[in-house]
């Protein structure tokens, strides 16, 4: 029995970023001999092990064959005879194909040191094609590393799968998982720029496609000013249109706070570069609209959505910060504590903060 540090350790070791996990291979072994060694097997399709002491998973040496579309139709063979270079061979990234042994030798099948050194994103063998999850994953690795590229055989291959209608058989919580990820990534963009060039964007992401550059650029400012996912989804699809973006948030079962944020930047744009303007009704009606006073947090997302679509309107946003200053003074619980009968405080708290409003416009 062998054991080798293998995949992501080994790529971000050498790349001197932080290691997150640490995961094994270990050749020459069976479920059997890792149970009486003290191991907790954790994998229902695959045999993968948990360390007694450590935690840390071990998987047994294994090799896959592909028996349908998609990424879950898959056949798995483990047996103490498969190499160490036939369980590298089934991963997607030559990147993520070196191992070390305990000793701290590193073994690199797939000269993925090199592709590591050139800053190349390159698939291992033609059973990339096997799994369409690994052109997200590509695209994510670039939206990680931000200056690495895509290979042009890759890119070919990635189109190639395109074709065979293999992105068709992606399940909706796997995408938005993987486009969570991105998003919340150093370079973001790169995602959906890697998915233009294999030709995956209209296919994915069609809410996006037609306004694609502005979507990038206000993407790459919300990236800039804040890691808040929330904030960097609804710059990117704030281009979109209302229709478009509401059939992408059924298909993907987007959850409902980037879905109601987002809705409110592609709805409430034109109010933002006419608040200035606003009649006092008018000020509160949009606050109003936009639920300010039961979620203040995500009217200050708002705003800073809104001033990246628009950098010139920084006086409206701080307009609008001081009427939503002003009325959050007035609560229900001061009018309660005022005898107000519970039933009245609606209509109260509207016309006092009207009051407010009209007082200081």
């Amino acid at each position: 029995m062998k054991t080798y540090l293998v995949g992501g350790a080994i790529r971000d070791k050498l790349l001197k970023r932080k290691i997150k996990e640490r995961d094994w291979v270990v050749v020459g072994s069976t479920p059997h001999d890792m149970l009486k060694r003290g191991f907790r097997k954790v994998g229902r399709d695959f045999p993968v092990f948990l360390h007694p002491q450590t935690h840390e998973e071990y998987a047994l040496a294994r090799t896959e064959r592909k028996t349908g579309k998609g990424y879950t139709q898959f056949q798995c063979y483990f047996d103490p005879s498969v190499t160490l270079e036939e369980d590298l061979m089934r991963r997607d990234l030559t990147i993520n194909a070196i191992a070390q042994t305990p000793e701290g030798k590193l073994i690199d099948p797939y000269n993925g040191i090199k592709d590591l050194k050139q800053k190349v994103l390159r698939h291992v063998s033609s059973a990339f094609a096997e799994d369409p999850v690994r052109i997200l994953r590509v695209a994510r690795f670039a939206a990680r590393f931000g200056d690495f590229k895509v290979h042009p055989t890759t890119n070919k291959l990635m189109r190639q799968m395109l074709r065979a209608g293999e992105v068709d058989a992606l399940v909706p919580e796997r995408v938005w998982q993987e486009l969570e990820r991105a998003l919340n990534e150093d370079f973001p963009d790169k995602f959906f720029l890697v998915l233009k060039k294999c030709g995956a964007l209209k296919k994915l992401f069609p809410a996006i496609a037609r306004n694609f550059t502005l979507a990038i650029i206000r993407l790459k400012k919300a990236a800039k000013i804040s890691k808040n996912n929330y904030l960097r989804f609804a710059a990117l699809f704030s281009s979109a249109s209302p229709l478009a973006f509401k059939k992408f948030c059924v298909r993907y079962r987007i959850p409902n706070k980037y879905r109601e944020l987002t809705l409110l930047v592609i709805n409430y744009k034109k109010y933002f570069r006419l608040a200035l303007k606003l009649t006092s009704i008018q000020l509160l009606n949009f606050l109003t609209m936009v639920d300010v006073f039961r979620r203040p947090e995500r009217f200050l997302q708002l705003l800073d959505v809104l001033v990246i679509i628009d950098p010139n309107c920084t006086a409206q946003k701080k307009y609008l910060l001081q009427a939503y200053k002003k009325t959050m003074k007035i609560t229900g619980k001061t009018l309660l504590a005022q005898k107000i009968p519970a039933a009245q405080i609606p209509a109260v708290l509207r016309r006092l903060r009207l009051k407010t409003l009209q007082k200081n416009s």
